[in-house]
């Protein structure tokens, strides 16, 4: 079976089934392979940096092998087990379905005006405190979420899965999971988590700059603002601590017609952050479910221009 009709299949489950809470996931194993290691690797090697540097390689390292593992092994059982166990492994590098689910879940509390459990179902899908964040705040969050992941938990992997197949996409979710688990800028992590953050920034640089034109694309059909989408990416992205997330961002902002970024409590510590695109209209529930047709159709569309590129390239 082709790259490409696996990566076909791999989408269509994504969107179809998602990610359940009782299925066991590569993600979540290598998230658990990484915090275990981190308290090892701190007490053997006393300079952090190079703790976390180790830390980075082991488990980025170990996800590929056992990639590869996987396929090898099914490819001896039969081609039918080694496409299935090819479709299964893209499958659970894709997370479109579930950051879809996430937002829909708290705009879907939104509209029963219960705003605690909005807070509550957000705060999953953010890193700030939520608490007290009134109905804005609540919709500001699940858009910037929306649009942030957009590169991280969508594009690049289908980036990398077209390029270098489910090794390369199961390889890329694990640089990401580090990021996700050591990637701040706090005392505990600033040293050991810098080559998680780098490492993922520049697996990232790539396929954040090729989504980029999409977001525009899929603002033209779905109704949005591609202009401002096109306007403001280009503007606003570089101003986000995030060289590659800023760039969905800025650019999901322009095709909503929204203004992001602003104020921020994180572990109640008041931040400012920067200001992407230009207010036309107030934040409001229904840009929830834009923000997650923008995603689901700029991921389309990407997705049909890589499996082109791919077929005239492999011909």
């Amino acid at each position: 079976m082709r790259v490409e009709l696996q990566i076909g299949i791999a989408i269509v489950l994504d969107l179809l089934v998602g990610d359940p809470r009782w299925l066991p996931h590569p993600v979540r194993l290598i998230g658990w392979a990484a915090t275990s290691l981190e308290a090892p690797m701190r007490r053997s090697i006393p300079n952090a940096r190079t703790a976390g540097v180790l830390t980075a390689l082991v488990v980025i390292s170990t996800a590929a092998l056992l990639a590869c593992g996987v396929i090898f092994v099914a490819g001896f059982a039969g081609t039918g087990w080694h496409d299935a166990a090819s479709i299964i492994l893209l499958y659970f590098t894709f997370a479109a379905r579930d950051l879809a689910s996430h937002a829909r879940s708290v705009n879907k509390a939104l509209k029963k005006n219960d705003l605690e459990s909005a807070r509550a179902l957000v705060a999953r899908m953010v890193g700030r405190d939520t608490a007290s964040l009134d109905e804005r705040g609540v919709v500001r969050a699940a858009i910037e979420s929306v649009a942030e992941n957009t590169v991280d938990g969508v594009t690049a992997p289908l980036f990398f899965a077209f390029l270098l197949g489910p090794i390369g996409a199961l390889t890329y979710k694990a640089i990401s999971t580090l990021d996700s688990i050591f990637g701040y800028k706090n005392e505990r992590y600033l040293y050991f988590g810098w080559a998680s953050a780098r490492m993922d920034d520049l697996a990232a640089w790539i396929p954040a700059r090729l989504t980029l034109p999409f977001i525009p694309l899929a603002a033209a059909f779905t109704g949005l603002h591609p202009r401002l989408a096109w306007r403001y990416g280009l503007r606003d992205g570089a101003k986000h601590a995030s060289p590659n997330s800023g760039l969905s961002e800025a650019a999901s902002a322009g095709a909503l017609g929204v203004q992001l970024g602003g104020p921020l409590f994180r572990q109640g510590q008041l931040l400012q952050a920067p200001l992407l695109g230009e207010s036309l209209e107030s934040l409001q529930r229904r840009h929830i479910s834009a923000a997650v047709r923008l995603m689901l159709i700029t991921a389309l569309l990407l997705s049909l221009f890589l499996c082109g590129v791919r077929l005239l390239f492999v011909r």
